[in-house]
């Protein structure tokens, strides 16, 4: 993972070695709009924070850094008035509001696909039941509908088990939980 700041300001570099020191990632510095396109052209970030000066001064230039950026987090920082203490605060900020909710959409997403699974298996085990109900069914067909029903019981008592955390899950939310606390 890596930064990239884009300002023309005296002193970006060492503000960056400093940054890249408190973080434990690279930092990269773009002193234009012209470098930090090519640059972001180039790999991926994390984030991506432009001079807030830079970006009032040339808003057409931010724009295009902004439509460069991907899924880098963007920060619009004025570096004249931030240190690079406080910068590193903000990136730490983002990077964990990112991270948390990465992690609540990804618990919605499988929360989605547990809904719509029960629903599925429902279905599919009300249905296999009525046709085993029906008249004129065949041993054959109705021996493999029985499979089918049975089959659909188990995934539907699977699903309505309440799933266990492992133990690097149950570290992984607590501590996404104590980021965000801190972070706040």
């Amino acid at each position: 993972m890596s930064v990239l700041i884009v300002t023309g300001i005296d002193g970006a570099r060492n503000c960056a070695a400093a940054v890249s020191t408190q973080l434990g990632m690279e930092v990269e510095v773009a002193e234009s709009r012209r470098s930090a396109i090519a640059i972001l052209k180039r790999r991926d970030f994390c984030a991506v924070v432009v001079d807030e000066t830079m970006a009032e001064c040339d808003p057409a230039g931010a724009e295009a850094i902004w439509a460069q950026t991907g899924l880098a987090i963007p920060l619009q920082i004025n570096f004249a008035l931030s240190g690079a203490m406080r910068l590193v605060r903000e990136i730490k900020a983002a990077l964990h509001r990112r991270e948390r909710e990465q992690a609540l959409a990804s618990m919605a997403a499988a929360a989605a696909i547990e809904t719509e699974l029960k629903s599925t298996v429902a279905g599919l085990l009300l249905h296999s039941e009525l046709a085993l109900k029906g008249s004129g069914v065949p041993p054959a067909v109705a021996d493999r509908m029985r499979v089918v029903a049975e089959l659909a019981g188990t995934l539907r008592e699977q699903l309505n088990t309440p799933r266990r955390l492992n133990a690097s899950t149950s570290r992984s939310k607590a501590q996404i939980d104590e980021r965000s606390h801190n972070a706040a």
